[in-house]
């Protein structure tokens, strides 16, 4: 069988029948009505809360806060039918601002924040979050479990906040989305970093695809304590087309959007596999963000397993984080060493770093194809580098034989394998 991937560049892998456990990708169903009506009509009948322009006031502050570009969130749909809600309340242009919740992401250009906002461009101011601008943030205390609360003094200057993102299955929070647009989505790096290190301490089959989780209580801490009023996701198909949007209270609607998002991206498998070939898309830009096809490759591989990577990362692998390729993937007690040691100090980092090690380490082997990340950082990283998908094929069976099994994930950025077993 012929596999193609979602990169230009990137030759197909010819995976012989014999060896070939299935090819698995999300759903690509649609709604039965057009994108705006969907929008509209989820907008008007919000779950565990009035509409927006039943609970907003002429004069308030309204802050807007939303997804970047490494999400497929339809920006340019769902921010007007937000603000058409706004203006039935009477707000005034001057009082909607919008925020870019970038977490610690990099700045977006002006050129992607026009193609990622469409219309809304150049008619409402849009900033981007700068974690690393201490300066416009403010401490908020704490949470129950002692996590600093440093928060982006807008959100909590403003009188209603509302949050727009996407709801896909997550490897830290369980799933994206809700709370997570606050927390680490316009917060600063202590409070991030404390709360991703929380995810550390489990394995991804405890935290991926579960809406409720410690990580998951500790953000809708930070959101409640904050002010975030109400959130509206999307869940999209395989081909980015809305299956369905849920608007509402922050903790309520994102459950909601948990179930559907679970129906359109969980896939059962018939059993774990010693090879898994999974692409990271959509999360391709820079291996930050194409560490999710390793995240959903873990739960669907053998003890021994070889997962290959396929991806791009065009912006390397991770412009605001030189800590990983300095150190590499390491294992939970490595990682542990080195914050110990204080040459790590950021726990988002860490927890990244142990999140990929649990997989490629700890449970398995990593082979990397990517066009700009060079052999020499791919192995520093801690994977095999390979330069086309039949070459890293090769080695997998090398490792385990020519009759090895091989399962192929595709759209791997945010798909969920489930063991037949485990359902």
């Amino acid at each position: 069988m012929l596999i193609e991937f979602p990169y230009d560049d990137m030759p197909q892998l010819e995976i012989p029948d014999g060896n070939l456990l299935g090819v698995y990708s999300p759903q690509h169903s649609r709604a039965e009505i057009s994108e705006i009506d969907l929008i509209r009509q989820s907008l008007s009948e919000p779950i565990g809360s009035l509409p927006i322009h039943e609970r907003v006031r002429a004069g308030d502050q309204v802050l807007i806060i939303t997804d970047d570009n490494t999400r497929l969130t339809p920006l340019h749909l769902v921010v007007p039918a937000i603000i058409e809600e706004l203006k039935k309340a009477g707000v005034p242009d001057a009082n909607i601002r919008i925020m870019i919740g970038l977490g610690t992401h990099r700045l977006m250009t002006e050129e992607e924040i026009q193609q990622k906002f469409g219309s809304v461009y150049g008619k409402y101011q849009i900033i981007n979050h700068n974690w690393r601008d201490h300066s416009s943030m403010v401490n908020m205390g704490y949470t129950k479990q002692g996590t600093p609360i440093v928060v982006n003094r807008m959100v909590v200057e403003s009188d209603f906040v509302i949050g727009v993102g996407h709801i896909v299955p997550h490897r830290v929070a369980g799933y994206s989305g809700g709370a997570k647009i606050v927390q680490p989505g316009v917060c600063g790096a202590e409070t991030t970093g404390l709360t991703h290190w929380v995810s550390a301490k489990y394995r991804g089959d405890e935290i991926l695809g579960a809406a409720k989780n410690p990580v998951r209580d500790e953000m809708n801490e930070v959101a409640r304590l904050v002010g975030l009023n109400m959130i509206v996701n999307a869940i999209q198909g395989a081909d980015g087309s809305l299956v369905a949007l849920v608007a509402g209270d922050p903790e309520k609607a994102h459950e909601a959007g948990c179930q559907i998002a679970r129906r359109v991206y969980g896939v059962k498998i018939p059993r774990k596999a010693p090879i898994i070939v999974v692409d990271s898309y959509p999360a391709d830009i820079e291996m930050w963000q194409a560490a999710k096809g390793v995240y959903s490759a873990g739960p669907a591989l053998a003890d021994g397993g070889t997962v290959i990577l396929v991806t791009t990362c065009p912006e390397g692998v991770a412009r605001q984080h030189p800590e990983i390729e300095e150190y590499g993937y390491q294992p939970y007690e490595k990682v542990q060493a080195l914050v110990d040691s204080g040459q790590i100090t950021d726990l988002a980092v860490a927890a990244h770093m142990v999140h990929v090690g649990e997989v490629i380490l700890d449970k398995g082997h990593g082979i990397l194809v990517s066009k700009y990340i060079d052999d020499e950082t791919a192995v520093k990283l801690g994977f095999t580098p390979a330069p086309t998908p039949q070459a890293a094929l090769e080695m997998a069976f090398q490792r385990h034989g020519k009759d090895a099994e091989v399962l192929v994930l595709q759209h791997g950025g945010e798909i969920l394998p489930v063991v037949a077993s485990d359902c």
